[in-house]
């Protein structure tokens, strides 16, 4: 069945300012990187405005409601974690989704506004973003792919809430291309209705014209500080991004050609779906101009607050491990009304290595 794909930039945190509505299959979910979180620039397109516009899509959320928004959960059952998260490790080696399932947890966890503490007006990790309206926002076109590839193990696992299965999914995607062992504890309660989910405009942008102050303003207004903003950047070390979605980067480079997953799009680091420092690296450096530099990641080094910890992880990379997976667990944490009230903590180890194929070398 076709599925509705949104294209807007393949970052994770902060997306592009430009989206629209196509039809793709959702195997292209595997370009797309963990950072986009939302436009400051939305009203360019209006997704209310574009998705009616193709015949398509009512047929497709009318198929996809009832299970999405089927009786959910109150709480995990650890015993059905522990499998969901095996599951999630077989799929992520056969899809190459691990950039668009950071994102999914990313997005559903970086609306929470701590000033408010209403649960579920604060936003955060609880699960809204499987709602209609929700993935209507600009920054979520293309996260329906996410919700396609999760959701047989939804289905599979209904003691798991969704806002587990969001934050499971992408912890795990971390973990499996490298990263850091991140300390996450699940039990997230899911809202019920989409009436509870968060408005629209939220989320960070990747072109604004003072990112500096964009990014803190976005940040800041979660309970983040500077280290944690440069810390969670660093997770544009995984993706790409397409011009024709999200009108940032080339269609294609030496590093994208053949892949692994869907060629084309332009990536930030050269091992696209490895997890280290090299983002960090490569734009202190700025030196290939096949690599991906937005302004919001160019600021890292040019803000003199964010610069301190940009040059501590282009040298160390350990210490970006160590203050990346605070960061990621932190924000998985963020508005999030846990039952029991502790958490639940899984235990188990990291997966094996991964290792993707068919990277394009950079040579003809």
């Amino acid at each position: 069945m076709a599925s509705v794909t949104g294209a807007v930039s393949c970052r994770l945190f902060p997306s592009a300012s430009r989206a629209r509505i196509s039809i793709s299959s959702p195997s292209s979910s595997s370009s797309l990187s963990p950072l986009s979180l939302s436009s400051s620039f939305s009203y360019f397109f209006s997704p209310l405005k574009c998705l009616p516009t193709s015949p398509f899509v009512p047929h497709f959320f009318l198929i996809q409601k009832a299970s999405w928004m089927s009786t959910v959960a109150v709480a995990s059952d650890p015993s059905q974690l522990k499998s969901a998260r095996e599951d999630i490790k077989e799929l992520l080696k056969t899809k190459f989704a691990h950039p668009i399932l950071v994102r999914l947890g990313w997005h559903d966890a970086g609306t929470y506004n701590k000033n408010i503490e209403e649960w579920p007006k604060r936003g955060g990790a609880n699960g809204s973003l499987r709602f209609e309206v929700e993935l209507k926002h600009g920054a979520n076109a293309g996260l329906v792919n996410a919700l396609n590839l999760l959701q047989p193990i939804k289905d599979k696992y209904s003691g798991v809430t969704y806002a587990d299965l969001f934050q499971l999914a992408s912890a795990t995607a971390i973990e499996e291309v490298g990263g850091p062992k991140i300390s996450m504890k699940y039990g997230r309660v899911d809202v019920s209705a989409p009436e509870e989910c968060p408005e629209e405009g939220r989320l960070p942008s990747a072109g604004p014209p003072k990112p500096a102050e964009h990014l803190r303003e976005i940040f800041y207004r979660m309970g983040l500080n500077d280290q944690e903003i440069v810390a969670l950047s660093g997770a544009h070390t995984l993706g790409r991004s397409r011009p024709d979605r999200s009108g940032w980067g080339k269609p294609e480079t030496k590093y994208t050609k053949s892949g692994p997953g869907a060629p084309g799009g332009q990536s930030w680091t050269i091992e696209w779906l490895k997890f280290d420092n090299s983002y960090f690296k490569d734009i202190k450096e700025r030196k290939d101009e096949d690599l991906l530099v937005l302004p919001t990641d160019a600021v890292l080094f040019e803000d003199p607050s964010f610069k301190v910890y940009a040059e501590k992880y282009a040298e160390d990379q350990e210490a970006f491990f160590k203050d990346y997976a605070e960061a990621h667990a932190k924000l998985s944490n963020l508005g999030a009304k846990f039952d029991p009230p502790q958490g639940i903590v899984l235990d188990g180890v990291t997966g094996e290595k991964f290792v993707a194929a068919s990277y394009s070398s950079g040579k003809d």
